[in-house]
């Protein structure tokens, strides 16, 4: 048993030092990657880049996208969100693709860190900071950009008590 275990020590280091030693033969690099960087949202090959700081600007009226969130906690743990979206439709068959008037997704964001990419009405937040935490929702295009009405953003933000 203890000659297994020795050989398999000695396969782990052998295999690791050799798959290094090939990468970096490679040019193959061991770092992250800057996530703030448009060029991490597409290439040359046609993929489509997305910029989540566009705005998808429509004008103000009776027609203009509206969104209102409400939070309540689940009998079991954590929290359940609820969006209501007026003038807006969730299209996850056309994300990342063109932008269409009044469809899209939506992003939830809690202290404004974003933790979720919404395709409908509801979600479960499984736990939120001690002591409460700020919760909102803004409406996006397909293509990732900011829905604005007159240029200001469309969302909603509620602060949540924790437990």
């Amino acid at each position: 048993m203890s000659r297994s275990l020795a050989l398999f020590a000695i396969g782990l280091v052998f295999g690791g030092g050799i798959g290094f030693v090939t990468a970096a033969g490679n040019g193959v690099a061991f770092e992250g990657h800057d996530h703030s960087n448009p060029a991490h949202h597409g290439d040359a090959t046609g993929m489509m880049a997305h910029d989540h700081s566009a705005m998808v600007n429509t004008p103000a009226g009776d027609d203009a996208p509206r969104v209102e969130i409400s939070v309540t906690p689940d009998a079991m743990s954590g929290w359940n969100l609820q969006v209501e979206t007026q003038n807006f439709r969730f299209a996850p068959e056309h994300a990342s693709g063109a932008d269409q008037l009044g469809e899209g997704h939506a992003h939830v964001y809690v202290n404004d860190e974003k933790i979720a990419r919404l395709y409908g009405a509801w979600m479960h937040i499984p736990a939120l900071p001690e002591g409460g935490a700020e919760v909102k929702v803004s409406l996006n295009s397909n293509s990732h950009g900011i829905v604005a009405v007159d240029g200001v953003p469309v969302e909603a933000t509620l602060w949540v008590g924790g437990r």
